[in-house]
């Protein structure tokens, strides 16, 4: 209800506020230049657990990036969850009118459509005033992986449409180098795939990758059953595993997309507005 998603996000400020209290308290009796930074991470990490942080960062998008009127990308993921909550929240009680949404996915779908959200298609509405989404991994040049839980196409297709595009995410995916921190999802036609993980494998700037096929469920890249995963779309997805980090995503994309039997790639370059930051110093943006 209204009621309880209004109560939770009241209790994560307050955890946090609690937080900084903790951190003041200890700020006071050593001196603010004195306050180790594990006593700010041990404070933060005591008050807010990884959904409360995973909360603030997503209502904060749709507080700070959406108004009446707009066209709006509802993201695919445990992040991009508590941005359409908090959609739903703000039509409900009146604070947002006159919202229509694109879903990059069917859960997503099923989930607005649950909190009375309306829904269009690119079919009607080609662009958007912002998308909404997580990541699984960002780079210093705001360079994403995206596409852990399956909905790489169909989240990539609506967020190039959006004037903006905001990526709501927490401090440990931020800024390793692409590759090591998590695997590179591609999906791809089922027909002749082991042809087509082979020819990814063989290109130049996927050098050192390991292709491996998705099994079991697509919503995560873990091995969950013995059947190739299957995307909304009907593809397959190959997850390319790095020991490195990639040394150029864009040329990297720009190979995947020209190999026959690739639908599309979980890097997404050259995209990102601004990336919200929950972690162990607060909630933070960085803009492109």
């Amino acid at each position: 209800s209204n009621t309880r998603q209004f109560k939770q996000y009241s209790v994560v400020n307050m955890r946090f506020a609690l937080a900084s209290c903790l951190v003041a308290s200890a700020a006071a009796f050593s001196g603010p230049a004195f306050v180790p930074r594990t006593t700010v991470r041990s404070a933060l990490s005591m008050a807010l657990s990884q959904d409360e942080l995973k909360q603030m960062v997503g209502y904060k998008a749709v507080d700070d990036y959406v108004e009446s009127g707009m066209v709006v990308g509802l993201g695919t993921g445990s992040t991009a969850y508590f941005a359409v909550e908090r959609l739903g929240e703000k039509l409900k009680s009146g604070e947002l009118k006159d919202i229509l949404a694109v879903p990059t996915s069917i859960r997503t779908k099923e989930q607005a459509e649950e909190l009375g959200i309306p829904l269009v298609t690119l079919d009607t509405h080609s662009k958007l005033d912002v998308a909404i989404d997580g990541a699984d991994d960002v780079d210093d040049d705001l360079c994403l992986t995206k596409g852990g839980g399956g909905a790489l196409f169909r989240e990539k297709i609506v967020e190039v449409c959006a004037d903006k595009f905001i990526v709501i995410v927490d401090e440990s995916k931020i800024g390793k180098g692409l590759g090591p921190g998590f695997p590179i999802p591609v999906e791809i036609v089922p027909f002749c795939h082991e042809h087509t993980m082979r020819t990814i494998g063989d290109l130049p700037s996927c050098e050192g990758c390991k292709p491996v096929l998705r099994l079991g469920s697509s919503s995560n890249n873990q091995i969950d059953g013995d059947e190739p995963a299957v995307t909304d779309n009907g593809n397959y997805i190959v997850d390319l595993h790095f020991e490195d980090p990639i040394k150029d995503a864009t040329k990297m994309g720009e190979q995947l997309k020209n190999t026959v039997g690739v639908v599309e790639h979980g890097l997404f370059c050259g995209m990102t507005t601004a990336v919200i930051i929950a972690g162990s110093d607060g909630v933070s943006v960085k803009e492109a």
